[in-house]
């Protein structure tokens, strides 16, 4: 399977500095820009289906993919959904205090297991397809432990993902998956 990974176009609480979590999230005019760009950047990519986040700001990106795309199937899945911040979504990043999060904020175990699980389940029904997923920033570096290999909490290790940025990953049965690129945005 080749998967695409790529994250939804720069939202107004991006630029708020407001954690959105399972909030919906409303693309800027910059947003719907780099969305578009990146649908045009994969016009020509063979795509056999398409998974995205069901939340607005990813959904709304993957409309503009689709534009090139008819007829290739797409789900809209909360799989995918961004990291469930519980009583932190809404607040201001700056306000946050990462070491004592509340019961409500999903783990990053939880989330790594949550991907491990919807990973499985795609390659298993979409081997040697080319699949899409279009997601979230922390749900997607949460994705590249699950790919290399890596305990839940290096997530913070992993560069942030650009706002439609592109990674492509070959993943086969019994070998190791290679990152072919990286938080690509040479179409913007």
């Amino acid at each position: 399977m080749k998967l695409i990974l790529t994250r939804h176009g720069r939202t107004i609480e991006n630029n708020q500095k407001i954690l959105q979590g399972h909030m919906p999230g409303r693309l800027t005019h910059e947003g719907i820009m780099q969305a578009k760009k990146l649908a045009r950047r994969l016009r020509d990519e063979q795509i056999d289906v398409i998974y995205s986040s069901d939340l607005k700001r990813a959904a709304d990106t993957t409309k503009e993919i689709v534009k090139f795309h008819k007829g290739v199937p797409v789900f809209y899945v909360e799989e995918l959904r961004e990291r469930n911040l519980g009583s932190l979504q809404g607040m201001q990043t700056n306000r946050i205090n990462w070491k004592k999060t509340p019961k409500d904020v999903e783990t990053l175990s939880a989330m790594k297991k949550r991907m491990a699980g919807f990973l499985d389940k795609v390659y298993k029904k979409h081997k040697g397809e080319i699949v899409i997923f279009v997601t979230h920033g922390g749900i997607g570096r949460s994705l590249l432990t699950v790919i290399e290999r890596k305990p839940a909490k290096s997530i913070f290790e992993i560069p942030k993902m650009k706002n439609t940025g592109v990674y492509i990953i070959e993943i086969l049965e019994n070998k190791k998956p290679k990152i072919l690129l990286q938080n690509c945005t040479k179409h913007l």
